[in-house]
């Protein structure tokens, strides 16, 4: 919460400072590649000499080098029909040959998105790993909030959303302190901080910001890029799906360089392919 101060007049005629909170509005995500992977060479190396085999591959990207190694291992092609690394994959993603993709996996942390985005998030289960920000053990009384933008672009609807984001706060700093006075007997200091947080906090709104950290395959990836950037998906997990578009783009571009993104009606931006569903 972020404190300010209004200017009251007191009682001798002299101004006094009165404390009071504001939440902070978020609008914008953020996402933190914190985990990649690499290939051991130096194995990879040793496979191919006790097969008498030769490859070499021409990307630096850890990701991509396994899924051109894992392709090549089902056709055993290392000594032949050589091409370069983008021409190898995008020789799999054209004929769909997607759980090959699965090999190559990244970890993320997404920040400055709501409960409403994480709901549908953690929808995508094959593929993906979720360790969510809890509730239950983090105290929510400074918590931030996500405005849609379509309500944040109008000031009479942003002052009504406000409005109620600031009531569900009150209540639950409220709920909290009530709930530590009628739970005085539970000696488990932890304990008992849960058992109210958690009933506390069903009054707080879904636009209560949330942190995520995920794991995910490329396959899986694709998958949520292609559902959720597309122009029926739900705004701000849209929005999310295309700035992780965008890291992907420059992270391992032949594993997603096949994905752009356009603009039709409106300024609304969307991911399209070629290749679907791979």
């Amino acid at each position: 919460m972020k404190q300010t101060t209004t200017q009251n007049p007191g009682t001798n005629g002299h101004s006094v400072e009165a404390a009071s909170t504001e939440p902070k509005i978020i609008r914008e995500p953020e996402i933190y590649i914190v985990g990649r992977q690499t290939m051991d060479r130096e194995t990879i190396d040793r496979f191919l000499e006790d097969r008498e085999l030769t490859w070499e591959t021409d990307t630096e990207v850890g990701g991509e080098q396994l899924v051109e190694a894992g392709g090549r291992i089902c056709y055993m092609s290392f000594g032949k029909g050589r091409k370069t690394n983008r021409e190898y994959i995008q020789n799999l993603v054209s004929m769909k040959h997607g759980s090959v993709l699965e090999h190559a996996t990244w970890d993320f942390i997404i920040t400055g998105v709501s409960r409403s985005f994480t709901h549908e998030l953690v929808r995508h289960r094959a593929g993906w790993g979720y360790s969510q920000l809890s509730q239950r053990y983090v105290d929510e009384s400074t918590a931030n909030f996500v405005e849609p933008e379509i309500i944040a672009r109008d000031e009479r609807l942003h002052s009504v959303w406000l409005n109620a984001v600031k009531t569900a706060h009150d209540a639950y700093r409220e709920l909290v302190e009530g709930l530590m006075e009628h739970l005085p007997n539970v000696e488990n200091k932890t304990e008992r901080r849960k058992r109210v947080r958690e009933a506390a906090r069903s009054v707080l709104p879904n636009a209560t910001e949330t942190m995520i950290f995920c794991s995910a395959n490329a396959r899986a990836l694709r998958h949520f890029i292609e559902l959720r950037g597309a122009e029926g998906a739900e705004a701000e997990i849209r929005r999310v799906a295309l700035k992780l578009l965008r890291l992907m783009h420059q992270e391992a571009p032949t594993l997603f360089g096949d994905y752009e993104i356009v603009t039709i009606y409106y300024g609304t931006e969307v991911a399209r392919t070629a290749w679907q569903k791979v």
